[in-house]
């Protein structure tokens, strides 16, 4: 203890500057990291479509609107997604009001995402015209269904599969609608895959 009183202010001052360094190049690679993650989520959700739109308000058709993760469009038309990031073992179906995740000693539950995703797929219609929409629900790697994926959900892994690229062509015939989709949405407030 004695010779912790005997440094110098300078020796101090080092100390206090390595931590604050330490500290900073700690935050800064956790930044980066998840900055990576979430630049590698986006590509694999957007590389099922020739065009996509980020985090849009899609109008509901009474003055409101819904906020979209992902439109896509693609050679089946335009794909509406929902990305859930959620760590666990997912239980779900599409009877049920709550799905729940179990995630070693953590057990909680979100409401039943399949009806939220049947609003936007009808907003996104509402705008689109004759173009079909189709829409997903898509988890991340860091979840996992061990009973089997409910209606309509997908892991991101399997995304491509289900929406394989195309010709040009058949994408060119939506282009009509998908510009009408360009035109109506906004921003959205909720915007979280930055």
């Amino acid at each position: 203890m004695d010779e912790l009183e005997k440094l110098p202010p300078t020796a101090w001052a080092l100390i206090a500057a390595a931590a604050v360094l330490g500290f900073t190049a700690a935050w800064v690679l956790r930044w980066y990291r998840q900055y990576r993650m979430r630049s590698a989520l986006r590509a694999a959700v957007t590389a099922v479509g020739s065009d996509h739109l980020v985090d849009t308000l899609v109008p509901d058709g009474m003055g409101g609107g819904f906020h979209v993760d992902f439109l896509l469009l693609t050679t089946r038309g335009i794909l509406v997604v929902d990305l859930r990031d959620v760590q666990g073992n997912i239980f779900g179906g599409d009877q049920m009001a709550e799905w729940t995740v179990m995630d070693g000693p953590r057990r909680f539950t979100f409401p039943n995402p399949q009806s939220a995703l049947y609003d936007r797929i009808a907003a996104v219609r509402g705008v689109a015209g004759e173009v079909p929409v189709e829409g997903r629900i898509v988890f991340t790697r860091r979840g996992k269904f061990p009973k089997g994926l409910p209606k309509f959900t997908l892991m991101v892994d399997s995304l491509n599969a289900e929406f394989p690229g195309g010709e040009h062509d058949t994408i060119a015939t939506f282009a009509d609608g998908w510009g009408k989709v360009k035109k109506a949405v906004t921003p959205s407030y909720m915007a979280h895959m930055r």
